[in-house]
């Protein structure tokens, strides 16, 4: 199928995993255009989609000043601190704050950039040693000094469960994230609207257990 066939596809998916879960909140589709070039990306645009994600600095320096100003970009890769100043100059949200360290940086460049970025704090929720993030207990923990971080504005939590064979197999993740956002917003008295979880595999799954934000590459662009 076509890239505007796919993501016709994937939209249709999308709200019928909001019926699914009762879902009356907004789900939105961030294509991860990583690899691909303009052109191919260009036609998933000029089929409507208007939001883009990149998981590597260099990718989106080539590819945003190459695309319409109008379409929003977030940054999902892992995110060093020599390129926070760059990431934060062209991405619109970041998905990979994934440390009380990383986060304090981040604020001091945002607050010499003069900027108040929009960012989710990356959650190890399978505790897996590859992978970067907070641990659940180390965010509730550490929470308050995160918020005490004026020039980051957080909208929310971003995960990457451990791999799994079916969809099915994640869903106890992405419901272990929804309950610790739950949980901050209860105990903090705060806000946290969004929760970027699932891709291609189980996006639908992530959907039905709490996702404002997918992340869906492969099954839009096609294989690599």
């Amino acid at each position: 199928m076509s890239v505007a066939e796919n993501l016709a596809e994937i939209k249709s998916r999308i709200s019928a995993a909001c019926e699914r879960g009762g879902r009356s909140d907004s789900v939105e589709l961030i294509a991860v255009s990583k690899t691909w070039p303009v052109d191919h990306i260009q036609l998933a645009v000029d089929a409507g989609q208007q939001i883009l994600g990149e998981n590597k600095l260099q990718e989106g320096q080539e590819k945003i000043p190459a695309m319409s100003p109008n379409l929003e970009w977030h940054y999902i890769g892992g995110l060093q601190k020599n390129k926070v100043r760059k990431v934060f100059g062209l991405f619109h949200v970041i998905h990979s704050i994934d440390s009380l360290k990383l986060a304090r940086y981040a604020n001091n460049v945002a607050a010499d950039m003069g900027i108040r970025p929009k960012v989710l704090l990356q959650v190890n929720i399978g505790k897996e040693e590859a992978k970067g993030g907070f641990d659940v207990n180390q965010l509730v923990e550490v929470f308050t000094e995160l918020l005490d971080l004026k020039s980051l504005s957080i909208i929310g939590l971003m995960c990457i469960p451990p791999a799994v064979s079916e969809p099915e197999q994640a869903r106890h993740w992405f419901t272990k994230v929804r309950e610790l956002r739950d949980q901050l917003e209860q105990e903090l008295n705060i806000k946290l609207p969004h929760l970027s979880m699932g891709m291609s595999g189980d996006f639908e799954v992530a959907i039905e257990e709490g996702a404002t934000y997918v992340r869906v590459g492969t099954s839009i662009f096609g294989n690599r």
